[in-house]
């Protein structure tokens, strides 16, 4: 990506509007932000540590964890440091690696959680060939797809945007460099660049989660033969969780990046971002992973001897 215009930095404009809230932004951020942090790793080391939970399913769950990691320390520590700096800017070269990190592993995410509604369906439905159907062999390539393909992906979209000339405002009205409220600095036509991330976010948001949809679908046809009601909850308990992060990830996701940036709202998507940039982050081992009796039950029997009980969770 060449540089060819006259802008050589973004000005973070973020939640400037906000005067003194800022503080207050700055403290619930940097609590949530410790605690995604510290949840996922938890997460990341219990699965490595017990073997026990050496499945497909929790193997899944490392690696979202540990794309959530990334996801989040792209963004968060920038935004955070904003909220107390003057000078918020990031150089033209810094904003588009922050965008190409940033929608690589939000592609990663994304194309993660299709991966464990498959893993959901295969365990599910299809329990006698699971060992076969998710092997780790398997696993490795489902991943390494999905890592390789969002960055792509990410490559791709960076690209598009990037590629414009930039030569008028460069205050973007967001507190990261996102896809919509930067093309709209750009100074040419943007329709072509846009339209070919509108497709590219179609085939990573909607096929997914149709996908995901039409395994949802199998699953509750084979729980509702199950004759036992003990049976059926507990299948559906290993469904839930997975359930909530798709809803949130998806629809925040949708909502943002399924539209023209003509109809970017800077209120409106800044509150919706944070909610797939923190929110969602913080589900993956909130609801995700430490409300799951079998991760609390690792994490009981490693730190046992210190008497600590996550009965409070």
């Amino acid at each position: 990506m060449t540089n060819s215009s006259s802008v050589t930095e973004f000005l973070l404009l973020g939640f400037s509007s906000l005067g003194e809230l800022q503080l207050v932004l700055f403290a619930v951020f940097l609590c949530l932000y410790l605690i995604i942090l510290s949840g996922n790793i938890i997460i990341i080391s219990v699965i490595h540590l017990d073997h026990s939970l050496h499945t497909p399913m929790y193997f899944f769950l490392g690696i979202l964890s540990i794309s959530e990691i990334f996801y989040t320390i792209v963004i968060l520590p920038k935004m955070l440091i904003n909220l107390f700096s003057v000078l918020r800017t990031l150089s033209f070269v810094s904003c588009a690696t922050q965008m190409f990190f940033f929608l690589g592993f939000a592609v990663t995410n994304c194309l993660l959680l299709g991966v464990m509604g498959y893993d959901r369906y295969a365990a599910i439905c299809q329990p006698l060939q699971y060992t076969v159907l998710m092997s780790w062999r398997v696993c490795g390539q489902l991943v390494a797809t999905c890592i390789i393909s969002g960055f792509l992906i990410s490559l791709v979209g960076t690209t598009l945007v990037f590629s414009l000339p930039f030569c008028g405002s460069n205050r973007v009205n967001h507190y990261f460099c996102d896809i919509s409220p930067v093309i709209r600095l750009a100074c040419a036509d943007s329709y072509i660049n846009e339209l070919v991330i509108f497709i590219f976010g179609v085939l990573v948001l909607v096929v997914p989660l149709i996908f995901i949809c039409i395994s949802y679908g199998f699953i509750v046809c084979t729980i509702l033969k199950i004759p036992s009601a003990e049976g059926k909850q507990k299948a559906f308990s290993t469904c839930a969780s997975h359930l909530i992060v798709v809803i949130v990830h998806y629809g925040c996701a949708s909502f943002v990046y399924l539209r023209p940036s003509a109809k970017y709202n800077s209120g409106k998507d800044r509150l919706v971002t944070v909610t797939y940039t923190i929110i969602t982050p913080l589900l993956n081992p909130m609801v995700y992973s430490l409300r799951n009796k079998d991760v609390q039950l690792a994490i009981q029997k490693l730190i046992g001897k210190s008497g600590f009980s996550l009965k409070t969770l």
